[in-house]
């Protein structure tokens, strides 16, 4: 059986599917944009929206009872690669060694015109 996890601290999801869903010890947390939940926008700039998009993510985790040392894989989707230094250097900032794999790709487009989009994969 799968749970849905539903945390008010992150963007509710503008589409049919869940902010995370827990299976079996693992949670799928879904893409997160850079969404401001206190502006309603999305600010500029790569820098703060993997800020916020990473920031969703761990409250997502928090709240199916999870911290974000438990990540095993996220996947990063840029609109521009050239633009991969700025939110790695972001994204190191909220992980420890041992990374969870990751992979990241230019994405032609993604929504609302951001500029970065994280998903990530959990064992709780």
């Amino acid at each position: 059986m799968k749970t849905q996890i539903v945390c008010k601290e992150a963007p509710a999801g503008i589409g049919p599917y869940s902010q995370a869903v827990k299976k079996d010890g693992m949670l799928f947390v879904s893409g997160q944009t850079g969404f401001d939940m206190e502006t309603g926008k999305i600010p500029e700039g790569v820098t703060e929206q993997a800020k916020r998009c990473l920031d969703h993510i761990k409250n997502i985790i928090t709240e199916a009872g999870g911290t974000m040392n438990d990540v095993v894989k996220c996947s990063v989707f840029l609109k521009d690669l050239n633009e991969f230094a700025a939110m790695n250097e972001v994204y190191s900032s909220y992980f420890e060694k041992p990374y969870p794999a990751r992979t990241t790709i230019e994405a032609a487009r993604l929504p609302m015109d951001v500029r970065v989009e994280i998903d990530a994969i959990v064992m709780l």
